[in-house]
């Protein structure tokens, strides 16, 4: 697999560069607030409780997705690093720019 020509790596690097700074950002924001709703204990209202549960469960599915999301866009970076960035991990094949573009880390064509 050789590098591909027709992709401005630079500009890809950079996008995906922020996109990992906005990432961590909102994981630590997540992870600060499920922190909160750990430290309240003293809650003996059985619908509070319920509502916290529902809160802290989204939280953890949240935080989930954004860590998903970070590795996504810390693998595009390491391809680009490597020089194997922009190829479909299944098939080989370059991916197409406008999906690039559309979404930097993707890790196939479709």
């Amino acid at each position: 697999m050789q590098k591909r020509d027709d992709l401005d790596l630079d500009y890809f690097k950079e996008v995906l560069l922020k996109e990992k700074a906005r990432l961590e950002k909102e994981i630590a924001e997540v992870e600060q607030e499920l922190n909160l709703i750990a430290a309240e204990d003293e809650i003996d209202d059985v619908e509070d409780l319920a509502d916290l549960k529902m809160d802290n469960d989204r939280d953890h599915a949240v935080l989930d997705a954004l860590k998903s999301e970070l590795k996504d866009v810390e693998d595009a970076l390491k391809k680009i690093a490597e020089g194997t960035y922009g190829y479909d991990e299944k098939t080989g094949k370059p991916i197409p720019k406008e999906r690039l573009m559309a979404y930097p880390a993707a890790r196939t064509a479709a």
